[in-house]
């Protein structure tokens, strides 16, 4: 996906409240940018990092400024809003373009499923097994080229886990897919130390039958795209 308007850079002056950063534009103006990201963001919100903003003009948004990318200035990206991966990969998916998730007809996202939740997309096609896919956004690394989920404890995400464990006993497949906002990152594996329950959660769905994929991103302050299959370390 392109980001539309296109992004602008600046310098992070402080993230605070969870969604609010102040930042400083190029032109020396400070102001506050919208930060969609619920996640302890570790390493990618210390003062005067580099990042790119997506401005708008519309008069129902108070923030005029989005955060989107954290600029690591050796040429690699952090992509920071969680919702861009449902975004790029609803694209992908519809393209036929993700191995393993191809052939299949519709793809609905936001569909209700589980206990009182609602599935990223669920895939349908004739002669196929209705697909259950939900879409993690990957940012965290604490050491160079592994990517690790969560990054804060997510009973959310655990509760997912739950969900799509049970679509996979009543024979539907059910996938987790991660999606690696990372450009500097070429493995994937979970922090356990971060958050135990997803982690032992994470191996209940995967024995009951959950498939796991991860994928890479093509991230630029032009776009991020869905990219190549990363493998999982899951001892």
């Amino acid at each position: 996906m392109r980001f539309q308007p296109p992004l602008v850079p600046a310098r992070l002056i402080r993230r605070y409240k969870r969604f609010l950063a102040d930042i400083q534009l190029e032109d020396g103006r400070e102001v506050v940018a919208h930060c969609a990201n619920p996640g302890a963001m570790l390493g990618l919100a210390e003062p005067g990092m580099r990042i790119w903003v997506e401005p708008n003009d519309d008069p129902k948004k108070k923030l005029k400024y989005g955060w989107r990318l954290v600029d690591h200035e050796n040429g690699h990206f952090t992509g920071v809003d969680t919702s861009v991966p449902n975004r790029a990969l609803r694209a992908a998916l519809i393209a036929g373009a993700v191995a393993g998730l191809e052939g299949y007809d519709t793809v609905l996202p936001e569909q209700r499923y589980g206990q009182n939740s609602r599935v990223d997309f669920l895939m349908r096609g004739a002669g196929r097994r209705d697909a259950y896919v939900e879409v993690k956004s990957v940012t965290l690394s604490r050491q160079a080229g592994l990517a690790e989920f969560p990054d804060s404890v997510t009973a959310r995400g655990l509760k997912h886990m739950h969900d799509l464990a049970e679509m996979a006993q009543q024979c539907h497949r059910a996938v987790l897919v991660f999606l690696v906002q990372r450009s500097d990152c070429d493995r994937v594996s979970l922090a356990a130390d971060i958050d135990p329950a997803y982690a032992a959660g994470f191996a209940r769905a995967v024995a009951a039958g959950v498939e796991v994929m991860a994928l890479g991103c093509r991230i630029t302050p032009e776009g991020a795209w869905p990219d190549a299959p990363l493998p999982v370390q899951t001892g």
